[in-house]
């Protein structure tokens, strides 16, 4: 009696964790249904710099400057 085919790979699972990870957002568990299906489930996003997700990063580097 065999497994059958497998429906995703451990790879997959690392480029969906990368993915989330790199756009800012904390991985808190991974699911993975029988057809292959992977969802991330995250938590809080990380802070980046202090900055509000909203504003532009070229923003603070302009502000500090006008000031001075």
């Amino acid at each position: 009696m065999s497994r059958g085919p497998c429906t995703f790979t451990e790879a997959d699972v690392a480029r969906a964790c990368r993915g989330a990870t790199k756009a800012g957002l904390v991985v808190h568990r991974i699911e993975i249904d029988r057809a292959g299906k992977i969802v991330v489930v995250t938590d809080k996003p990380t802070p980046s710099n202090g900055n509000d997700a909203s504003q532009n990063e070229w923003d603070v580097p302009l502000a500090g400057k006008a000031q001075q």
